[in-house]
């Protein structure tokens, strides 16, 4: 199968797309993907197609019409080669998307290139039509503007980034080589990113011994504006961060260093150690999988803590991304609601929107806080023999380099093999049920010499009322309650409008919103909260409760150890205690 992509006015967005292939049958079925790996819900991406039309090898017309939404039946009988020419409006830019414009063409082939779904196997070549002036940033095989790929799988896999102000440099280790490219206006500091770089992917190259690659591209997509995003690819990623003349300062570099090496590790833990349900992908439909706490959230636990281990976070920098995870997991009542697995289950139902209140949990979130105690139980069982780092060695040389995609059942009995023990609580309590992790992290944690400490947050009308707000368009909206707390049993909902509070007028200011500077003033007094809710104006009376609800979750130290705790530390983190 071949492509051409080209275009001609770029400030309109539309590439220009010829898909050649060589055909025998009457009917040939032109399939175009649903969604993207890397992304459990459905993208959709014909409805960014304007124009299609398929033709034979002189140019003649071919009937065609539509079977499904991203699907087109060709009729082919006596034509010997087939092509589809059609366009792609590219506009959006994020790490999973497609763009074009006057700077850059940026594409994720999964996106826009169509293919015959019995050839999904044969081999790929684009051929790219650029201004001469323009660098090609890729993972995939390419000379002279031509990329090869071995088949369909890896032309999908394989983004792009072609433009004239691309800036580059690269690294070596565990003799591999790595490609750092920044995409948009940023100065990159080389010697402080090839310095942190290295570390963490020679880190992760000694953990997991052996690479499915020869060279690694990261490709960063820097903006003007706050972004955030990473996808995850074999030979590469793409990150999307803004605005660029933060790159390279306090907490945005954090990100750029945390996503980079979250993303790496997927280069193992989800696109070469691959549930069964995609192994391999089908693009067409739904690929479901309870296994989301393992691809993304034990992905999410390495990419922070390998960074700690390997010296590039301090203990500081670590336990505050750590205890972001703990926040949103005691701030989520979802959890009470829907497992972790059945939350990995439902990515493709609302998995990246917040979805309905309470009802899910986030497998980003769970399963980084699985994925340690996870760790902790090995560790703990195994008398510091073995550890989760174990696991994913044996699930990429047993299952990944065998090309055998992996079951919750397979990965339940590699980590009862290396912890020597059963997890069938952890399993079927936490992982597929929806018991109270506080007991099991206040465990974990204590193998460690830390532990799980929560004070009331500093906001009186989060600890005391139980609800959370924000100014929205000049109205104090009420975005959070906790579950039968004060605010909730008086009867203020999520999107409620906070309208005065003891006769004083609520509104949004430069802080956010006065109200909950008179929260604070009236203190424990019984409040009367006037509210409007779905353009009905009510008034309730509401009792604090200082410090009964909303809470500030942490990790620290404790304060007195034992040497058998320090050492547990001390192995785990690779860091003195």
């Amino acid at each position: 199968m071949k492509y051409i992509i080209s275009y001609t006015k770029p400030h309109q967005h539309f590439i220009d797309i010829e898909f050649i292939s060589k055909v025998n049958e009457n009917e040939t079925l032109i399939q175009l993907p649903a969604w993207r790996p890397g992304r459990y819900e459905l993208g959709n991406f014909a409805k960014n197609v304007q124009k299609w039309a398929a033709f034979d090898e002189k140019g003649n017309a071919l009937s065609f019409h539509k079977i499904t939404k991203d699907c087109w039946k060709v009729q082919t009988q006596g034509v010997s080669e087939l092509h589809i020419k059609y366009n792609y409006y590219a506009v959006d830019l994020n790490a999973g998307s497609t763009f074009l414009d006057g700077t850059q063409l940026y594409m994720n082939p999964v996106n826009c290139c169509v293919y015959i779904p019995e050839k999904i196997d044969e081999a790929c070549e684009m051929e790219l039509r650029l201004p001469q002036e323009y660098k090609l940033a890729c993972g995939a095989s390419h000379k002279n503007n031509v990329i090869s790929c071995k088949d369909f799988h890896e032309l999908a896999d394989s983004p792009f980034i072609a433009s004239a102000t691309l800036q580059h440099n690269k690294f070596n280790c565990a003799e591999k080589e790595f490609n750092v490219w920044f995409q948009g206006e940023c100065k990159p500091d080389w010697e402080k990113i090839n310095n942190d770089f290295t570390k963490f992917c020679n880190h992760q190259m000694e953990m997991m011994k052996h690479a499915p690659f020869e060279s690694y591209h990261f490709l960063f997509q820097i903006l003007p504006t706050k972004m955030y995003h990473g996808v995850e690819h074999t030979t590469s990623t793409v990150c999307a961060l803004g605005p660029g003349y933060n790159i390279m300062k306090g907490e945005l570099y954090e990100d750029l260093l945390g996503v980079s090496c979250h993303e790496l590790f997927h280069v193992w833990n989800i696109k070469t150690i691959r549930p069964v349900e995609m192994q391999p992908y089908d693009y067409t439909k739904e690929n479901y999988s309870k296994l989301g706490y393992v691809c993304e959230g034990v992905t999410t636990y390495y990419g922070d803590y390998l960074l700690y281990r390997c010296g590039v976070f301090n203990e500081s920098d670590y336990l505050k991304t750590f205890n972001e995870r703990l926040q949103k997991h005691f701030d989520n009542f979802g959890r009470f609601n829907l497992s972790v697995a059945d939350s990995s289950f439902d990515t493709w139902l609302d998995g990246y929107a917040p979805g309905i209140p309470n009802r899910k949990t986030n497998i980003y979130d769970e399963g980084n806080l699985l994925a340690f105690v996870t760790d902790m139980f090995i560790r703990k069982n195994s008398k510091n023999k073995n550890s989760l780092d174990d696991v994913m060695r044996h699930l990429y040389n047993e299952f990944a380099l065998k090309e055998k995609g992996y079951s919750d059942k397979d990965y339940k009995a590699v980590v009862e093999h290396f912890a020597g023990t059963s997890y069938d609580d952890i399993f079927n309590n936490y992982i597929n049920g929806k018991a109270d992790y506080e007991p099991l992290l206040r465990d974990a944690m204590n193998y460690i010499g830390c532990e799980l400490t929560m004070e009331p947050v500093s906001k009186f009308n989060e600890h005391a009322l139980g609800i959370k707000v924000n100014g929205v368009e000049g109205i104090c909206k009420v975005t959070a309650v906790y579950l039968n707390s004060a605010a909730d049993n008086a009867g203020i909902g999520i999107n409620d409008d906070i309208l005065s509070i003891n006769g004083m007028q609520v509104k949004p200011d430069a802080s956010g919103t006065n109200f909950t500077e008179w929260c604070n003033y009236f203190g424990s007094v019984s409040s009367q909260i006037t509210f409007s809710s779905n353009g009905t104006v009510k008034s309730v009376n509401i009792n604090p409760q200082p410090g009964a609800f909303y809470k500030t979750i942490k990790m620290q130290k404790q304060t007195k150890v034992s040497e058998e705790q320090k050492k547990n530390f001390e192995l785990w983190s690779n860091n003195k205690f």
